[in-house]
C-alpha cells in the first residue's frame, strides 16, 4: 500500500473526538509511510487531517471539482493538488490514486463517497478494502442498519464484510495491511444468510 484515500467532513463536527482521530489518523499513516488522498479542502476534518500529515513530513494529494474549488476552499500546500471537471472525475481519481477507503465521520458527500467505493468492491470493480473509522460511535446506528439489510436478505454476508470498521485508526491499518477481498461474486437473486 503507498496510498489510503480518506473521506471526511468539510466541517469540523460536534465533538472534538472527531478532530483527535482525524490527527490520530494522520499520524498513523505517516508512521507506515502512507499517503493521504482526500478531497482537496482546507477546511474541517479536511483541512485539519491534511494540515497534520503534512506537520509530520507526509504526502497529501488533493482532488477537487473546478466548481468547489474556491467553495471549499482549496488546500494551497498540499504535495499535489488535482483539479477535475465533475464529481465523477474527482471519485475516479481518486479511487485511482488509493489503495484502500476510509470514511471517518462527515456528512452525504462522504456516506455518499464509501458506499459508492464500496459498492465498486462488492460488483469487483476493485479489491481494495474499505473502512469506517467509527470515532465517538458517529457510525453505530449505520452498521446496525447494515446489519439488518444482511438479515434482510438485500445484502450477502460477505459484502457486507469488506466494510471494515474499527475504533482506532491503527487497527483499522491493520486490517487493512492484512485484507483479503472475498471470492464472492456479485449476483441479482436471493442474498445469502
Amino acid at each position: 500500500m503507498k496510498n489510503i484515500c480518506v473521506y471526511c467532513g468539510a466541517n469540523p463536527g460536534r465533538q472534538e473526538a472527531y478532530s483527535s482521530a482525524a490527527r490520530d489518523l494522520a499520524k498513523a499513516l505517516v508512521d507506515r509511510n502512507l499517503g493521504l488522498v482526500y478531497g482537496g479542502a482546507s477546511v474541517g476534518i479536511m483541512g485539519l487531517i491534511a494540515d497534520a500529515v503534512l506537520q509530520l513530513g507526509g504526502r497529501v494529494v488533493g482532488v477537487m471539482p473546478e466548481a468547489l474549488v474556491r467553495k471549499e476552499i482549496a488546500h494551497k500546500n498540499l504535495t499535489e493538488l488535482h483539479v477535475t471537471q465533475s464529481m465523477h472525475e474527482r471519485k475516479t481519481l481518486m479511487a485511482e490514486l488509493s489503495d484502500g477507503f476510509i470514511a471517518m465521520p462527515g456528512g452525504i458527500g462522504t456516506l455518499e463517497e464509501i458506499f459508492e467505493i464500496w459498492t465498486w468492491a462488492q460488483l469487483g470493480f476493485h479489491a481494495k478494502p474499505c473502512g469506517l473509522l467509527n470515532v465517538a460511535g458517529y457510525f453505530d446506528s449505520l452498521t446496525t442498519f447494515l446489519d439488518h439489510a444482511v438479515a434482510e436478505q438485500f445484502v450477502k454476508k460477505a459484502h457486507r464484510s469488506i466494510l471494515l470498521v474499527e475504533h482506532e485508526p491503527e487497527a483499522l491499518l491493520d486490517r487493512f495491511a492484512s485484507y483479503e477481498p472475498p471470492s464472492i461474486q456479485k449476483w441479482v437473486g436471493k442474498a445469502e444468510t
